[in-house]
C-alpha cells in the first residue's frame, strides 16, 4: 500500500472520528452528564486531532498539494479554523445552552463542508 493510501485512511478515519467524539461530548453535555470532562472524553479527542494533524500535513508532503494553490485546501482549512471555534465555544458550560446549540449546529454544518470538500476537490476559482 502506497503511503498516500495509508496517510489517506488514516486522515480519514480520525475526522470520522473526530466528528463522533464531538457528538458524543455534546450528546453528554446535553443529557446533563457534566462528569465526563473528569474521563478520557476530555484528552481522547485532543490525541485524536493530534494523528488527524500529522496525517493531513503527510499528506501534503506526499500529494504535493499548497493551499495556496489548492482553493478547495484553502476553503477546508478556513473551515476547520471555524469549526474548532464554534466546537470550543459549542463545550464551553460557561456559555448559555441557546448560545451553545447554534455553535454546535455551526461546528456540524462546517465539518459537513470540510468533508464534502474532502471528497468532491472542486474547483472553486
Amino acid at each position: 500500500m502506497s503511503a498516500y493510501v495509508a496517510l489517506k485512511h488514516l486522515h480519514m478515519t480520525a475526522a470520522y472520528l473526530t466528528v463522533t467524539l464531538l457528538l458524543g461530548r455534546l450528546m453528554l453535555d446535553a443529557m446533563g452528564i457534566a462528569g465526563w470532562r473528569q474521563t478520557p472524553m476530555r484528552w481522547v479527542p485532543h490525541l485524536n486531532d493530534t494523528v488527524l494533524l500529522a496525517a493531513a500535513i503527510g499528506l501534503l508532503g506526499v500529494g504535493g498539494w499548497n493551499p495556496l494553490e489548492q482553493s478547495w485546501l484553502a476553503v477546508k482549512l478556513a473551515l476547520l479554523c471555524g469549526y474548532i471555534c464554534a466546537g470550543v465555544f459549542a463545550l464551553k458550560p460557561s456559555r448559555g445552552w441557546r448560545a451553545r446549540f447554534v455553535a454546535a449546529v455551526a461546528a456540524l454544518v462546517q465539518v459537513i463542508l470540510i468533508i464534502c470538500l474532502a471528497t468532491t476537490k472542486p474547483g472553486l476559482f
